[in-house]
């Protein structure tokens, strides 16, 4: 697991996803929220982007299936208190061009040819950190919806690089950052090397019906599963 930087204002996800674990999470640090297709994986990550915009921090999201504005504008239904300037999205379902515009909500929406396109991704994402940052929002959170579709284009040495990147680039701007995969679609090779690009994770399973999740590598041991 990668190590996060100890500056500036702890997240506390607990609103979200009840463990004490979660309570006092560092800025910079970056968690795979990983379980099976189905089981609320984007749902938690967007549910935990939309509490912080409610409390005025920014929002970034990179989305490899839906439209970026229909996340966009799925987004601000669930953070309706949000200030639309301190959002913004990465749609990697794009024409083949790469190009940013403003929304006239006030939004930044930029797009990228393919979810394989990660050099497009990584712009995309710096464009919209900068948008953010000139728009007051000087602390956020940023979620990646999913890693799985990624891995279908490229390697899973380059997606961890990716994630590697990333990961020193929240760090530097402070962002929380949350990545989605489906753990039902790898092989445990590939989640292994996937993880390591990490700081923890959250897993989620279905039992019984229910959705369950558990904490692991952000404090200590990996908590015990939970009802959510």
């Amino acid at each position: 697991m990668s190590r996060s930087s100890d500056s500036g204002t702890m997240y506390d996800l607990t609103d979200v996803l009840d463990f004490d674990e979660l309570a006092s999470v560092r800025p910079g640090s970056n968690i795979l929220v990983s379980g099976p297709a189905m089981s609320g994986k984007e749902d938690l990550a967007m549910s935990v982007l939309a509490d912080g915009a409610e409390a005025g921090q920014g929002s970034l999201v990179v989305t490899t299936g839906e439209r970026g504005e229909t996340v966009l504008e799925e987004f601000l239904d669930r953070a309706p208190g949000a200030d639309e300037s301190t959002v913004s999205v990465v749609d990697c379902r794009g024409d083949g061009s790469r190009r940013g515009e403003a929304t006239a909500g006030g939004s930044y929406l930029y797009h990228v040819s393919s979810p394989g396109d990660l050099t497009g991704i990584g712009i995309g994402i710096t464009e919209c950190l900068e948008y953010l940052h000139n728009n007051g929002a000087d602390d956020g959170r940023f979620a990646l919806t999913s890693l799985s579709t990624m891995l279908t284009y490229t390697d899973r040495k380059t997606v961890f690089k990716f994630c590697h990147v990333l990961s020193s680039r929240f760090d530097s701007a402070g962002y929380l950052g949350l990545f989605t995969i489906d753990s039902s679609a790898h092989d445990d090779q590939t989640l292994q090397v996937i993880k390591q690009a990490f700081d923890g994770m959250i897993e989620i399973r279905e039992s019984d019906g229910q959705r369950e999740a558990r904490v692991l590598g952000l404090a200590g041991q990996p908590t015990e599963w939970r009802e959510f």
